[in-house]
């Protein structure tokens, strides 16, 4: 069998030592896949065609996951796969975070003003400084050209919604080639979004779904020209889409990622992704847009034997022992990540690891102060979480389903236990008010000492999200909320929150600012330096 078929670790003691008695509502766990399993690929044995991947999600730090679970299912199907990662080609990276000055506090206290006087210069800086960012590269666009001049069969492009100018002159220039064009991302799930961007230039489809497996099938009929209909999660340029493509339920039999096309020689250390799980155990956040997209719909877990051989088999081929989880919600499953904690150290040793959590209410969430000590014994370096507010009545208008005790609890013994702790929050929330900031404030400046980043962002309406459902119909569920434009390119809603203007709002507003920033300005811990802006 082709080695980038996971297959179960062989553990002598794992299935005993970390059986759960019971499992929670909700947790899937995957069935191991074996050699007779009906779900690998067949390879496609008539012709051996050849596909072009451009991953436009050109991270600085790791390589693309997706794309690498993509080009393990075409090559163990038979297909040549070429991959084109702009920063082999010096094109700038995506940096999430480094440790802040002044010049960051003050375009953060820009892009966030709420001020009614300044919200028009507001939103000019905005807009100028997105089309900045979301232009096409002229690099990009050359060596994309360069590979679609040596004639594959079809190209294929994994996306961002801010990608949008980039994928119009990618298209056009297969269209000028007539080479078929696949398009697909994590919310193209998303009706309004699939037809906001079907109008693409040489667009073949948009697949909205986990294509682990059924892709090499998908991309053989775009090749042929034939009736991609068939297929689950399609829309084609002329508006007609077949159903949704249901979530993918059998995670082990999804392929070790091939990552070896990635520019490794240009990353600062070398870090392989993963995910344990898709999806979120509680996916009621109702802001919350990942537990909408393709691949966050549902929650389902992958055995423990799978996701230790996958750390194995890449810890082997990369020569690294750094690992970042993607997980939406890491703890979903308690049982997986004490799976984690007691044998990571045993299959690949040194092993460095980061993800991020959910601090949720239920008894047993896995982040008791003895698993967080196990989890830093087992390598794990950094964690992220949700913090959102210091207020539970926002916590609560969101539903959260955490408290802010609970949040500070964790926070403290995280930090004791040796984890660098990072969280992400917004302002703007709906209801939100001058008290509910000034609350959030006071957490920061209470528990500051204990975080090394905060990432605070202005609040966004994603499309199918609850709040977006809320604020479109019917109409005067937020009545402070007025609608600017449903910018479905991006799948969300412009809006301006009338409530944010005040002069009491925006006083608590800026000593937010101030304690994120009197935290960001700091050095990490040194133990998780090697992760610093990943997450």
């Amino acid at each position: 069998m082709d080695e980038h078929v996971a297959q179960p670790l062989p553990l002598s003691r794992v299935a005993e030592r970390t059986a759960a008695p019971r499992r929670e509502r909700g947790a899937r766990p995957a069935r191991p896949l074996n050699a007779g399993s009906a779900l690998v690929a067949a390879p496609i044995n008539r012709v051996r065609y050849r596909a072009a991947l451009v991953d436009l999600n050109n991270f600085s730090t790791f390589p693309t996951l997706a794309i690498g679970i993509l080009v393990a299912s075409l090559r163990n199907a038979g297909f040549d796969a070429e991959v084109l990662c702009p920063l082999a080609y010096d094109v700038p990276a995506a940096e999430r975070e480094h440790r802040e000055t002044w010049l960051d506090h003050w375009q953060r206290r820009i892009h966030l003003s709420t001020a009614p006087a300044f919200r028009w210069g507001r939103d000019a800086a905005r807009a100028a400084r997105a089309a900045w960012r979301e232009r096409p590269h002229p690099l990009v666009l050359r060596e994309v050209a360069r590979v679609l001049d040596g004639r594959p069969d079809v190209v294929l492009l994994s996306a961002y919604l801010q990608h949008y100018e980039t994928v119009v002159k990618v298209g056009r220039l297969a269209a000028q080639r007539g080479i078929p064009l696949l398009l697909g991302g994590p919310v193209f799930n998303m009706p309004g979004t699939a037809d906001a961007w079907r109008g693409v230039p040489g667009l073949t489809g948009i697949v909205g779904g986990e294509v682990d497996w059924v892709l090499p099938q998908i991309v053989e009929t775009a090749i042929t020209r034939g009736d991609l209909l068939a297929f689950d999660g399609v829309t084609l340029p002329d508006g007609r889409h077949s159903r949704e493509m249901p979530p993918l339920r059998d995670l082990d039999a999804v392929p070790v990622p091939d990552f070896t096309d990635f520019p490794w020689d240009r990353y600062r250390f070398r870090v392989i992704p993963l995910m344990a799980g898709r999806g979120c155990q509680w996916a009621r956040c109702t802001f919350c847009s990942d537990v909408r997209s393709a691949s966050g719909r549902t929650y389902r877990t992958r055995s423990v034997e799978s996701v230790l051989h996958e750390m194995r088999e890449q810890s082997r081929r990369h020569q690294t022992q750094n690992f970042l989880f993607l997980d939406i919600k890491l703890n979903s499953y308690p049982h997986l990540l004490r799976g984690l904690a007691e044998h990571a150290q045993r299959v690949v040793p040194g092993a460095q690891w980061v993800g991020t959590v959910h601090v949720d209410s239920r008894k047993d969430n896995g982040l008791s102060r003895h698993e967080l000590r196990a989890l830093v014994a087992a390598g794990m370096r950094r964690v992220s979480f949700g913090l959102e507010s210091g207020s539970q009545r926002m916590l609560d208008l969101m539903d959260k389903g955490c408290s802010v005790e609970a949040n500070a609890q964790f926070i403290r013994e995280a930090h004791a236990a040796g984890l660098s702790v990072r969280c992400t929050m917004f302002k703007g929330f709906p209801g939100e008010t001058a008290d509910d900031l000034a609350a959030t404030a006071r957490f920061l400046r209470e528990h500051g000492r204990f975080i090394d980043r905060v990432r605070c962002n202005d609040f966004s309406i994603y499309e199918a999200t609850p709040v977006y459902e809320q604020v479109l119909n019917p109409p005067g569920t937020f009545p402070q909320i007025r609608i600017v434009a449903l910018d479905e390119r991006r799948g969300r809603v412009r809006y301006v929150n009338v409530d944010t203007g005040s002069a009491a709002y925006r006083r608590a507003k800026a000593e937010v600012l101030e304690a994120v920033f009197t935290i960001n300005r700091r050095p990490i811990r040194s133990s998780a330096r090697a992760f610093d802006g990943l997450m």
